[in-house]
């Protein structure tokens, strides 16, 4: 079994603790985590983690390209469909991939999602699993019905048809949009159970999170902790701090209860790990040429314009100034059609080649 995360530098605290829980509780498990940064930083060398790969070095084709267009809060999310994509075809005798965020703490072993896995091909986590947080029933309407904090796939044919679809989906359209129904991976997913064979996976011990809180029922029996009944397999510590707090101020009793007890020792944790301040790393890719800070505004018109955009090999290598003279005089974005369809899945399938000869001098 494989297990990873996707992160910049500045959560690598949290992918220590996630790293630890995994070995403590499923030591047959490996632990990757994928690093969208320029080089490998020192910090990076972490006993718990099993290999860092950075996303540069696993991508097909020409990766400052694609990065420059994603803000760090979009990064980390858009390279996971092609991460699955290079585990699935490096550990081709494999069967179990399954993707944490670096906020999830695991408790016990996913002994359900070991035997579902043997059978299905891809097994999701709902936000919700009751009605009556109309709060979240509405986040979710916006964010995506399924939390792809976690996603489950194994190695079957109809597994990689359902990574390279979103893995092409994610080419173009990982953004934080929520105007144009894009929430950078997540939203996709709502569409999943329409195209493939795909599991809804209602355990409420996976992917418990603030946003379970609502009466949730968490017990606490002989030091193993439960929801209605279900073994606590891990928590999503999503928001951890101000947002997440809300959350148990809102949705939890006054009185002291077991979730209290375990954000209190994962506090402990989180700020163990980052005792070396790795929080607050800079991120690489967030600076151009002469480490100029990139100019928020010209990433957006960069991504929705595909002649600048697959006309220019480096774009860090260009100020600011530099791209904004590129993009001057464009009128309008492109709109996606049938020949930039074909661009994006030559891409994200490693045909680059046969993509410059074909659509580059078209764009």
């Amino acid at each position: 079994m494989i297990i990873f995360t996707s992160i910049c530098a500045n959560y690598l605290h949290k992918a220590r603790c996630l790293a630890e829980s995994v070995k403590t509780h499923m030591p047959d498990a490996q632990f990757f985590v994928c690093l969208t940064e320029r080089e490998m930083p020192n910090c990076a060398n972490f006993d718990a983690f099993d290999q860092v790969i950075l996303s540069k070095d696993m991508w097909e084709g020409n990766f400052d390209q694609f990065i420059y267009k994603h803000a760090i809060v979009e990064a980390s999310t858009a390279v996971k469909g092609q991460f699955f994509r290079y585990l699935q075809k490096s550990y081709p005798n494999e069967n179990k991939f399954i993707y944490l965020d670096p906020d999830c703490y695991v408790y016990s072993d996913f002994v359900e999602l070991r035997e579902l896995l043997n059978t299905k091909p891809i097994v999701l986590c709902p936000h919700l699993l009751q009605p009556g947080n109309i709060d979240m029933e509405l986040s979710s309407t916006a964010h995506g019905v399924y939390n792809l904090g976690f996603l489950a796939v194994n190695n079957s044919d109809e597994a990689k048809r359902f990574i390279n679809w979103w893995a092409e989906r994610l080419y173009l359209f990982c953004y934080d949009d929520i105007q144009r129904g894009i929430f950078t991976d997540q939203k996709w997913i709502d569409l999943a159970p329409c195209f493939f064979d795909t599991y809804i996976f209602k355990h409420r011990g996976y992917d418990f999170a603030p946003w379970s809180l609502y009466e949730c029922g968490m017990t606490c029996e002989n030091g193993k902790y439960f929801i209605q009944g279900d073994s606590l397999r891990f928590i999503h510590f999503s928001g951890f701090g101000a947002s997440a707090e809300k959350c148990m101020r809102d949705w939890l009793p006054e009185d002291e209860v077991p979730f209290h007890t375990l954000y209190r020792e994962y506090a402990q944790q989180h700020e163990k790990n980052n005792a070396d301040d790795v929080s607050h790393t800079a991120w690489t890719y967030g600076v151009c040429k002469n480490n100029e800070k990139i100019d928020d505004s010209l990433r957006l018109r960069y991504r929705s314009n595909y002649d600048v955009m697959f006309s220019i090999d480096n774009p860090f290598a260009m100020s600011n100034s530099e791209m904004r003279r590129r993009l001057i005089g464009i009128a309008k974005p492109h709109t996606f059609g049938a020949k930039v369809n074909k661009a994006v899945s030559l891409l994200v399938h490693g045909q680059w080649q046969e993509f410059a000869e074909r659509f580059k001098k078209q764009f």
